[in-house]
């Protein structure tokens, strides 16, 4: 494999996403497996008395999704949702929690600080993502194949 062939779309293997692509999500996903599954699952595991039911929930999603994001070693394109789903919460943070701390000069120091230093790591995330496969396999609208509209036309016509 050429240096040139990783950043040409292979329609054989993978959709017509591009290799570094593919490459990019398996990193991730191992990324999510290694170290925020592998957190979650401590916390989960060692949690002693009641839980806050919001704190309980955070933990269980964070548990769940990157453990599920192994598939995505196997499957990186059939895993996409995972990594949209992670980029669009911490999308979400850092617009609405983490912007309003730091425009009003109160981020550093605030419980919200750790938290948005790893998130900011998220336009790699976004770089990971092949979007115009994810636009076509999961936003666009399915065109109607002629041979069902003819059949269904047969049938209900």
């Amino acid at each position: 494999m050429s240096i040139t062939s990783i950043f040409t779309p292979d329609h054989a293997r993978y959709e017509g996403v591009r290799p570094i692509n593919i490459y990019a999500l398996r990193v991730f996903y191992f990324l999510m497996a290694a170290f925020v599954a592998t957190d979650a699952w401590r916390t989960l595991i060692t949690h002693e008395g009641p839980w806050d039911h919001m704190r309980a929930v955070t933990f269980c999603v964070w548990a769940t999704y990157p453990t599920l994001a192994i598939l995505g070693l196997l499957h990186p394109l059939k895993m996409l949702p995972i990594m949209l789903f992670t980029v669009g919460y911490k999308t979400l943070f850092l617009i609405f929690v983490s912007y309003p701390l730091w425009k009003a000069n109160a981020l550093a120091g605030s419980p919200a600080e750790q938290m948005t230093n790893v998130f900011l790591w998220t336009p790699l995330l976004m770089l990971a993502v092949p979007w115009k496969y994810a636009y076509e396999a999961y936003l666009k609208w399915p065109r109607r194949q002629p041979a069902v509209a003819e059949h269904a036309e047969r049938a209900f016509g």
